[in-house]
């Protein structure tokens, strides 16, 4: 099922025998996890597009996966020393899938900063060996749409006719700090067009290397960073990037 994915682009990595796991325990919920994901799709202006909060396009991956039965939730884990509560604590959790085999937990990390991994992976380590968890997900930014935001968001703007500040506001970019018009002027000093200043002062301020994308996940694999809880991380393609 998971070759689906790899077919299509994504970055697919398992650990602790995730993939067996999910194909004989969780054939079902994983074959429409991963119907979900082959079919998700962003919008190339949705990208720069301004406001606050969660993504439009993260927020439509969510409901997704709520109408599939991936609700929200929190484990609570407490230790009681005769009847006494010790310790208490709480994990939230994007999305939480239980079958009759087991519990899967998910986290989507599409733009947070990037020790939300390791947050995300203690997490499904102490799940794991509370046995409240079987196999814990991260979906996040891959690495071919990583490399891809400056040529993707500089060739919608250029053939848009963008030339100046004003004219992003068509986008919804209309709040840009000082320092971000610095960058840009400078830039454009040392001859590069506006379209080109912008889209590379963009990208490094808003999905920079310290950022939640697929190298950073990876850093945290190879420092073993949530084992021995089974892991399955995705990380979305340029290919999801449409329009």
């Amino acid at each position: 099922m998971l070759e689906t994915l790899v077919a299509k682009g994504f970055d697919v990595r398992t650990r602790n025998h995730a993939s067996a796991i999910l194909s004989v325990d969780f054939p079902e919920e994983t074959a429409e996890l991963v119907a979900a994901l082959a079919d998700f799709q962003i919008e190339t202006t949705e990208l720069i597009s301004g406001g606050g909060g969660e993504a439009v396009f993260t927020q439509r991956l969510r409901h997704r996966l709520y109408d599939l039965g991936w609700p929200k939730h929190t484990f609570r884990v407490s230790t009681s020393v005769d009847g006494v509560q010790r310790v208490g604590i709480g994990h939230e959790v994007d999305h939480v899938m239980r079958a009759d085999a087991g519990t899967l937990a998910l986290e989507i990390e599409w733009n947070n900063k990037d020790p939300f991994y390791d947050r995300d992976l203690e997490s499904f380590q102490r799940l794991h060996v509370q046995s409240a968890v079987s196999v814990g997900i991260i979906v996040t930014r891959g690495a071919s749409m990583q490399s891809a935001f400056v040529r993707r968001i500089g060739d919608l703007l250029h053939r848009a006719g963008v030339a100046s500040e004003e004219d992003l506001a068509a986008y919804g970019v209309t709040e840009r700090t000082a320092a971000q018009r610095r960058s840009v002027a400078r830039m454009m000093e040392d001859g590069a067009s506006f379209v080109e200043a912008f889209t590379q002062t963009f990208v490094a301020s808003k999905y920079g290397q310290s950022t939640t994308h697929w190298r950073k996940l990876e850093e945290r694999l190879e420092r073993g960073v949530g084992n021995p809880c089974p892991l399955l991380l995705i990380g979305l393609p340029e290919s999801c990037l449409v329009g």
